[in-house]
């Protein structure tokens, strides 16, 4: 079965919000019928341990890292699933990135 629409979850420290924001209106996701640059986020908790060859942008290697992001949430269209995801990246601070690509069945029901 293909999916036309996708539903990226992006978790990005908000300090680093408007940069994406404004990176995700340039490819056209959140495009809904009559409206663009619809997302939703809310603020989350993120945990993760910095391994040896890493240079986090936050936290030390070895250690538990705790530290609040945001969660975006965005529906694009399948086709664009690799611009989209190549756009994220130029802006966001992390050397490994959390983006999940949901496949949706449909959008709007």
């Amino acid at each position: 079965m293909q999916f036309k629409y996708i539903k990226l979850e992006i978790y990005i420290p908000e300090s680093h919000f408007k940069k994406l924001q404004k990176i995700l209106l340039d490819v056209d996701a959140g495009h809904i019928g009559n409206y663009k640059g619809c997302l939703s986020f809310s603020k989350v908790t993120g945990t993760w341990i910095p391994l040896e060859n890493t240079n986090p942008y936050i936290g030390e290697k070895n250690k538990i890292s705790e530290e609040p992001e945001l969660k975006v949430e965005v529906t694009i269209k399948s086709e664009n699933l690799i611009k989209t995801i190549s756009a994220i990246k130029s802006v966001h601070p992390y050397e490994e990135p959390v983006i999940n690509a949901i496949p949706l069945l449909e959008i709007g029901l």
